[in-house]
């Protein structure tokens, strides 16, 4: 049996706001879109693809599972990435956690 990670999804109250955001971030591009989802994927379909879907309900709490994003830059891409609208959360020595607009949290990593 073989399995790897095609997807991930993140809930969101504001979809379009969302899609903007993580579009910008990931550079990827929308591969599929409805009224309740967008599907994003990178341009060389070589990476697991990441979809946005609205949900009626608000997020509490913190995210028991989040992105960690590889960059050569850190300085570079937490700058660019809280430009877009992110916030700064923590910051530790070779990675920084930010929020997306909504809250959700991901971390940007050093390569």
């Amino acid at each position: 049996m073989s399995i790897s990670i095609g997807n991930i999804c993140i809930d969101t109250n504001d979809l379009a706001g969302s899609t903007a955001f993580w579009q910008a971030v990931t550079e990827y591009q929308v591969a599929s879109s409805e009224e309740v989802a967008t599907y994003l994927e990178d341009a060389n379909k070589s990476g697991a693809g990441l979809s946005l879907q609205a949900v009626p309900e608000g997020r509490e709490g913190k995210n028991r599972l989040h992105l960690d994003l590889f960059t050569d830059d850190l300085a570079g891409e937490v700058d660019r990435i809280r430009a877009l609208g992110a916030s700064e959360v923590r910051r530790f020595d070779g990675w920084v956690v930010l929020a997306d607009p909504e809250g959700n949290q991901f971390c940007v990593v050093a390569a």
